[in-house]
């Protein structure tokens, strides 16, 4: 995890003569019109879902538990929106550098254990859609606890290395902002590109295409579960491309930067602009969740019903006989 996802503010230029203060005085103004309403609808929505998957639905299912984890680290990242917004505008004193590593790695693990919880989520459904009968042994509610075990394992092992990135000094400093050279490391940028973005995209534009195709082909009719499988598809694909793949993009390029590939002052300032930029709205992925979380519940209440018709039919059934 060699940057800040949510907000890298490019200071730093082998050009001396190429001055980035006009973008980052921009986006000083950009960042709080965009974390304010994300942070306040974001904790709304993930509150209201957290409350919904553990108060109301006693029964969890497998995807629930994928909803409740992924809910848990939408939190966990608008959490410190606040600290970002603080850090955008004011310097934080040299003794708080390990508290702001801290948040930083918090921040990195909350991130990418979202878009590893979409992935599951993504070949949770494609078991069940393609592949039914394997899926009654390998889809419980056991291994979807061990599977998310696993992500917050992972995650936090991996973030790990953010608390080196933060230079040693007595100087005040932004939080989020100026990692060191070891930040941007060919290989820590590899391995993040590989394995943060590129191989769970992958995996969750297969798993869908693979899903709706399945769908699609075989004879079903319009029933209320096709429907809501195919919606709960488009908004995991929603969830993850739309947020995710511009940032990306901007890192590998923001990579070019910091290795003096690109130099040219023209192209610096607009590739600062685009990774500030999309790295800020990343965070809407918090409030696209949502769109999870509706279509989940909905289909939850959906199960329900069904039962409650059965029953009362078989009730209705059980009395005419009498």
């Amino acid at each position: 995890m060699a940057f800040d996802v949510a907000n890298v503010r490019v200071t730093m230029s082998n050009n001396s003569n190429c001055s980035l203060d006009d973008v980052d005085y921009l986006m000083q103004s950009l960042e709080l019109v965009i974390y304010v309403p994300i942070f306040v609808v974001g904790i709304v929505l993930n509150a209201v879902a957290l409350w919904l998957f553990c108060c109301v639905f006693k029964k969890w299912t497998e995807s629930i538990i994928y909803m409740i984890n992924l809910a848990v680290m939408d939190m966990l990242l608008l959490l410190q929106l606040p600290f970002k917004m603080h850090a955008t505008n004011n310097k934080w004193s040299s003794n708080k550098k390990h508290f702001c590593s801290f948040l930083e790695s918090l921040y990195f693990m909350a991130m990418y254990g979202s878009i590893y919880i979409i992935m599951c989520i993504s070949m949770d459904r494609y078991l069940g859609i393609c592949h039914p009968f394997r899926a009654q042994y390998l889809r419980s509610k056991k291994s979807a606890m061990i599977m998310c075990l696993v992500i917050w394992v992972l995650v936090i092992g991996a973030t790990l290395p953010v608390y080196t990135f933060r230079q040693e000094g007595t100087d005040d400093f932004h939080c989020f902002h100026g990692f060191s050279n070891k930040g941007w490391n060919m290989v820590l940028i590899l391995c993040l590109e590989l394995f943060g973005f590129l191989l769970p995209a992958v995996v969750l534009i297969f798993c869908s295409i693979r899903s709706i195709s399945t769908l699609r082909s075989r004879d079903y009719t319009n029933t209320p579960e096709k429907h809501a499988a195919v919606r709960i598809i488009y908004s995991s694909l929603c969830a993850f491309l739309v947020p995710f793949t511009p940032c990306h993009i901007a890192i590998f390029l923001q990579y070019l930067v910091r290795s003096s590939i690109i130099s040219e002052c023209a192209t610096m300032k607009k590739i600062s602009l685009f990774i500030q930029l999309s790295l800020s709205l990343a965070n809407i992925t918090c409030c696209l969740d949502a769109i999870f979380y509706y279509f989940i519940a909905k289909e939850v209440r959906a199960g329900r019903e069904r039962i409650r018709m059965s029953i009362t039919r078989i009730v209705s059934v059980s009395a005419t006989d009498t």
